[in-house]
């Protein structure tokens, strides 16, 4: 008896050791007409094992790529479509370039920052003034999400002032931010601080 794991590696696995030896059987079969039939009963039996994923797009042309695979492309067949090439089999995705850029408040995001930037290029004038007004409204939001339950407006206005070195200053008069809702792990905190204060029933 000869177990699986003295045999060769199968490049499919998910297939089976049973699919794999009727791919290795095609590649034996000389007439090319008979060669395409097996081939086609294979792609059937194969899309039987996962009835599932028919409704996936390009499923058949997965199914192809497979075979292919598994015949190590030395299987002569008329394919339905474009197979994957081995070379790309091996290639490597390319590098995802990440931003080393430094966040001088973490709490309030890149993105954040980014906006900021774009306020200071803006020309004085009422849509540069509601640009600002919405980057502050985001700036307080940011802050309750990772620091505190409230946070007061000058606090906003000051770290405004400082990511523009100056270039946008506000007074407290000139800038209303709308309340914002609390965060759940807020609601949360303030839920069971109630609960606490609550007297227990009598028995």
């Amino acid at each position: 008896m000869q177990y699986n794991t003295q045999q060769r590696k199968l490049p499919m696995p998910e297939y089976g050791r049973g699919v794999q030896n009727m791919v290795d059987h095609a590649l034996t079969i000389e007439d090319r007409e008979e060669r395409q039939r097996c081939a086609n009963t294979i792609i059937k039996i194969m899309g039987n094992m996962y009835p599932l994923l028919r409704d996936i797009p390009d499923f058949n042309h997965k199914l192809w790529d497979h075979l292919a695979i598994m015949s190590d492309f030395k299987l002569d067949i008329d394919y339905p479509f474009e197979v994957v090439k081995k070379d790309s089999l091996n290639s490597q995705p390319d590098r995802i370039p990440y931003s080393n850029g430094r966040i001088r408040y973490r709490h309030y995001g890149l993105f954040l920052e980014q906006l900021i930037k774009k306020a200071m290029d803006y020309p004085e004038g009422e849509e540069r003034r509601q640009l600002v007004h919405l980057i502050a409204v985001q700036m307080r939001k940011n802050f309750l999400n990772w620091n505190k339950d409230s946070v007061e407006v000058q606090k906003i206005i000051t770290d405004l002032e400082q990511y523009t070195d100056g270039k946008i200053r506000l007074e407290e008069e000139d800038l209303e931010i709308v309340d914002i809702e609390p965060s759940v792990a807020a609601r949360h905190r303030a839920m069971f601080a109630q609960q606490r204060r609550r007297p227990a029933r009598k028995k």
